[in-house]
């Protein structure tokens, strides 16, 4: 692998945790209005646990599940045939 595999590679993965981050986040969120234990100070749509080790674990699972989806999905050469991918170009015949 050269360097410029390595970081393409990296950059696909990070931009990709990064989507997944906001996907993930929002689910199981209980804030203090549904509990009931507003604290003074606070925002009222703020979480009560927050619970940030869970959801970074989850982001990443589904960064790696996606990025290797976008992988495969790349080097398959049915789909690089159905795309249209390393195919020669012809000119028209006069």
């Amino acid at each position: 692998m050269n360097f410029s595999t390595i970081l393409a590679f990296g950059s696909l993965f990070i931009i990709t945790w990064m989507i997944c981050l906001f996907v993930v986040l929002p689910f199981g969120v209980h804030n203090q209005v549904d509990e009931g234990e507003h604290i003074l100070g606070t925002e009222r749509g703020a979480p009560v646990v927050l619970r940030m080790g869970k959801r970074l674990l989850a982001t990443t699972v589904l960064a790696v599940i996606v990025v290797l989806l976008i992988m495969w999905g790349a080097t398959n050469p049915t789909l690089q045939h159905y795309w249209g991918v390393n195919q020669q170009l012809t000119a028209p015949a006069a």
